[in-house]
């Protein structure tokens, strides 16, 4: 594909569940939707055709992974006939008594698996009993690809607490993130539940899609994590009643530029323009922030700003 100045992006969403087959019917769907708006890549949530375990469906004991190749394959068959570039979640089966990991599959306009990224921060606790843990094996890489003359790079969920990532994608020159989410099928007392740990008494001043913790930190993150690192974010989301918020596309300086309806199916396409000149207002000063020099400016030898114990 040759160099473009713009690279139209659609972020997809959809009800996700435990069943392969209408996951797969929905991915089929939204594929030709991006593609007949002239999207060049389509961005799928996390767990998008496997389902996400623990929340779709409680584990992967009995898991059809037969059922599940064939899907990944036919959607390799279809990327190719559309040309089209697709990340797509999934859940990537390891060897013997290794837990999957929880993933997502890079597969380019010519249905060829270019890449993977397997989600690094997996949520639970150290003994692997709770969340992500009790279900998936965490992955040890980054992964980056050049996508029409922009260069790309992929993260899931949980892995947003962690700005490292960012910073370590940032390094390797990345513009555009792919970070693909599932904060769906929530219960109204999960809701509830996590409403009351929060405090009422706070919703007048955290304003989201849900009074949630996903609700509210997830796409505050994303904003941050765009204008911090000056990099476009596609965020797309399960539409899985109840959806903690809808998906979005954050521009590189933290404005959003695009939002579908929350527990909704949508595709959302965004012309990601990476020369547009968008206000940066670190960028004088964040190479040599992430080389460890923690100042701006150059730094003045003074008695008065050496002594800290004095007015």
């Amino acid at each position: 594909m040759p160099p473009m100045a713009v690279l139209r992006v659609a972020t997809c969403q959809y009800p996700v569940s435990a069943s392969i087959g209408a996951n797969l019917r929905a991915i089929t769907g939204q594929l030709k939707v991006a593609r007949r708006r002239g999207a060049q890549v389509a961005h799928f949530p996390e767990g998008a055709l496997s389902g996400y375990a623990g929340s779709d469906f409680g584990s992967f004991a009995g898991f059809d992974w037969q059922a599940l190749r064939q899907a990944a394959e036919a959607v390799q068959e279809l990327a190719s006939r559309l040309g089209i570039w697709v990340v797509l979640g999934s859940a990537h089966r390891l060897t013997g008594s290794h837990k999957p990991h929880n993933s997502l599959y890079v597969i380019s306009d010519t249905g060829q698996l270019v890449d993977r990224y397997d989600k690094r921060f997996c949520g639970g606790d150290p003994a692997g009993l709770a969340g992500d843990l009790a279900h998936y094996s965490p992955g040890d890489h980054p992964v980056t690809w050049d996508l029409g003359g922009v260069r790309c790079g992929a993260l899931i969920c949980y892995d947003y607490r962690f700005p490292e990532l960012y910073r370590e994608y940032k390094r390797d020159r990345v513009q555009l993130v792919f970070h693909s989410f599932h904060a769906g099928n929530a219960s109204a007392a999960w809701l509830a539940e996590s409403s009351e740990a929060i405090g009422p008494s706070l919703a007048s001043l955290n304003r989201a899609a849900t009074f949630s913790y996903p609700g509210i930190t997830m796409p505050a993150v994303m904003t941050a994590e765009a204008a911090c690192n000056h990099v476009w974010i596609s965020c797309p989301n399960s539409s899985a009643p109840q959806s903690a918020w809808p998906s979005f596309m954050v521009r590189a300086d933290g404005v959003t530029a695009g939002r579908l309806r929350r527990n909704v199916a949508g595709v959302l396409v965004t012309d990601v323009d990476t020369e547009l000149a968008l206000y940066d207002s670190t960028a004088a000063w964040r190479d040599r922030a992430m080389a460890g020099q923690l100042h701006s400016g150059t730094l003045v030898q003074d008695r008065r700003s050496a002594d800290r114990t004095s007015w």
